[in-house]
């Protein structure tokens, strides 16, 4: 090797090295910013350290924090904040950036604020920044977030016009969202034709939106049908759709056929979820089939899955309708062990159950559950006997 050679390789190694080690730093120090933003308890200091983490260039390229912090903030109903956050960050350059943009609109959009997200679209023309179906897609995504349901075909026909943008499957497949929350089941259907006479294949996302609608609103038989045009489609069925699927038959009470799809299911080997579980258990519920409703609860006890609060919503009131006090007891336990939320609603009809059948203590074993919450405490009245 010549001396040429490996003085150039010297300076390669010794450079790659540098290199590395700066953008170590910087990730240390851009993690370091995230766990202070995480383990901050007071708001309004959070605020203060993601505006002052925000004057890093890499900080501003993690998404995620973004999107827990700004969730966090709107979930304490912190809307100022939130805005505080979001127009801080027009001072930087990235601003310039169509992703970032629509980074800020579809936080907008997830905070239910979508005239802010509009304004921070809008300006991008004041910026000279491309607006294109990637902002597009954020403007909608964000109208359909702030349930501003009515607005979304105006904006989906009306600014894709005058823009001169080509919505792509992400605008349908948002639009459909939109239509199936109103209700406007056959507005969705009619967008899947559209779709297919523009080219567009619908995928997995879109068959899902529209099974959704129309299985839970009692159309079972137009569920089928989409069924059948998402195989034609050769889209495989997933999980979500056949929970989709497994509530439409709970709601005709069709639990016989609600059995061969989850034979289907395992023979495609589709593992059940606590959606799967609720749908069946609400289906013999329906039904009034007691034995199997706590039948297919006791099969998740046996799974990875949990319970969650449309579980015991559906069972508890039921149970307690057929007088298995017993059963509704274990039930008010596995929920007050649980960090799930519940109302007194749902439990005190046990309490009163269990002392008509004297069983004080199995109440007081209640009472002292809810007592024990560390989340919440319900107020809990102790029957008298």
């Amino acid at each position: 090797m010549s001396a040429l050679s490996r003085l150039f390789r010297s300076t390669f190694s010794t450079a790659a090295a540098a290199s590395t080690s700066v953008s170590e730093t910087e990730n240390a120090i851009v993690r370091s910013f995230s766990n202070e933003i995480f383990r901050e308890r007071s708001l309004k200091r959070v605020v203060e350290k993601f505006k002052k983490a925000s004057e890093n260039d890499r900080f501003r390229t993690k998404t995620a924090i973004y999107k827990d912090t700004v969730r966090r903030l709107a979930a304490a109903k912190k809307f100022r904040y939130v805005v505080e956050i979001i127009e801080n960050q027009k001072q930087y350059q990235d601003m310039s950036k169509e992703g970032f943009n629509a980074r800020l609109i579809s936080l907008y959009g997830t905070s239910g604020m979508f005239d802010n997200a509009r304004k921070v679209f809008d300006e991008m023309l004041e910026r000279k920044c491309a607006q294109t179906v990637l902002s597009f897609n954020a403007l909608l995504g964000a109208c359909v977030n702030s349930k501003k349901f009515d607005e979304v075909d105006g904006l989906f026909r009306g600014l894709s016009e005058e823009l001169g943008i080509e919505p792509d499957l992400v605008s349908y497949n948002t639009v459909m969202k939109a239509f199936c929350e109103m209700g406007s089941l056959d507005s969705a259907v009619s967008l899947l034709d559209e779709m297919e006479k523009k080219g567009l294949k619908p995928d997995l996302i879109t068959f899902n939106t529209i099974l959704k609608g129309l299985y839970a609103s009692g159309r079972f038989d137009d569920g089928e049908r989409t069924w059948q045009r998402m195989k034609e489609n050769n889209v495989k069925p997933d999980g979500r759709s056949y929970n989709e699927k497994l509530l439409g038959l709970a709601l005709e009470k069709r639990m016989k056929d609600a059995a061969k799809v989850v034979e289907e299911m395992k023979s495609e080997g589709i593992g059940f979820d606590i959606f799967s579980y609720n749908a069946l258990i609400r289906g013999f519920v329906n039904e009034d089939d007691l034995e199997k409703a706590k039948g297919w609860y006791s099969e998740i006890s046996k799974t990875d899955c949990k319970p969650d609060k449309l579980t015991f919503k559906t069972l508890i009131p039921f149970v307690v309708e057929k007088g298995d006090v017993a059963f509704a007891f274990d039930l008010c336990k596995d929920v007050l062990s649980s960090k799930l939320a519940v109302k007194e609603a749902l439990i005190q009809p046990v309490l009163d159950a269990l002392a008509k059948e004297s069983k004080i203590n199995e109440a007081k074993e209640l009472v002292e559950l809810s007592k024990a919450r560390r989340s919440d405490s319900l107020k809990l009245t102790l029957p008298s006997i």
